[in-house]
């Protein structure tokens, strides 16, 4: 009975997982892309690069979002929109430096 119980409980986690984002892990450094989805209760986006990774990342206190040299608020963020981000890669976690909202 218990062996059951953990075999119900592992497949739940893995069902979970396999529901999430697939991001990819990249190295520090600047990238183009469209933004894929938008999570404003977390300041977070999924960006979308040229050769199809998606990059998961969360907005900090330092990160400065700009377009046209301005800076703007979350909430000019949309989905579609093309952004340069400038990421740091901090262990596991991306942590975007600066975007910039392209159009």
């Amino acid at each position: 009975m218990k062996l059951k119980l953990i075999a119900f409980f592992a497949v739940i986690a893995l069902v979970f997982i396999a529901c999430g984002e697939s991001t990819t892990a990249v190295e520090s450094g600047t990238y183009q892309g469209t933004i894929k989805k938008i999570n404003p209760e977390k300041t977070e986006i999924y960006v979308t690069t040229a050769d199809d990774k998606t990059l998961e990342l969360y907005f900090t206190d330092q990160t400065s979002l700009t377009r046209n040299g301005e800076t703007v608020q979350f909430s000019e963020l949309m989905e579609g929109q093309k952004v340069e981000v400038e990421i740091e890669k901090v262990g596991k976690r991306l942590n975007p430096v600066s975007v910039s909202i392209l159009e």
